[in-house]
């Protein structure tokens, strides 16, 4: 067992997470900008595929058969792709020893172990992770969980709130939401 697999372990469901929120995008918003200097969720989608394999192969040394992108812009074919890359990097994450991980490396302009940059990655996606679903809501539309319940799933796990994530599996539709979607509980 490693020390580091608490990071391979947060880097597994931070994945599921991303995907959850993308899943929530309607397919016709994905150019909808919120603002003018805002990114659209489609440009979120380019940043994330391509944010993570610049850092995986550049900073981190996970290099994968895949490239950044998939060839279609389209959300399905983003998360499908995403989804395929990310897993493709969890196998090569899980055999790293724990020297990998505390081995300094390349961090843009300074050095860092590699621990504490797979860490940053996961707060950079959630960073953007988090915007998103701050657009989602601002359409009116229906949250499912991320880290907890959200309004829509309950509210305060004190009242009995639930959490629903969508990802892998069969989730209940939210008020709002229209047909089911998937869930992933971790």
């Amino acid at each position: 067992m490693s020390r580091y697999d608490f990071l391979v372990e947060t880097y597994r469901t931070e994945r599921l997470k991303t995907l959850g929120v993308w899943a929530q995008i309607p397919v016709d918003r994905l150019q909808w900008r919120a603002e003018p200097r805002a990114r659209t969720p489609l440009e979120h989608m380019v940043h994330q595929c391509q944010s993570e394999h610049n850092w995986m192969t550049s900073m981190l040394d996970v290099e994968i058969s895949r490239p950044a992108l998939p060839g279609d812009e389209t959300r399905d074919a983003f998360i499908a792709h995403y989804g395929t890359c990310a897993a493709d990097r969890l196998v090569v994450l899980q055999h790293r020893l724990d020297a990998w991980f505390e081995e300094e490396t390349a961090f843009f302009d300074v050095r860092r172990s590699r621990a504490w940059i797979l860490t940053r990655r996961f707060t950079h996606t959630a960073h953007h992770r988090g915007q998103l679903t701050a657009m989602i809501r601002s359409l009116g539309l229906p949250l499912y969980s991320t880290y907890g319940p959200t309004a829509d799933t309950g509210g305060l796990p004190k009242n009995g709130a639930v959490v629903i994530y969508r990802g892998e599996g069969a989730a209940p539709a939210l008020p709002g939401a229209g047909s089911s979607s998937p869930t992933e509980r971790s």
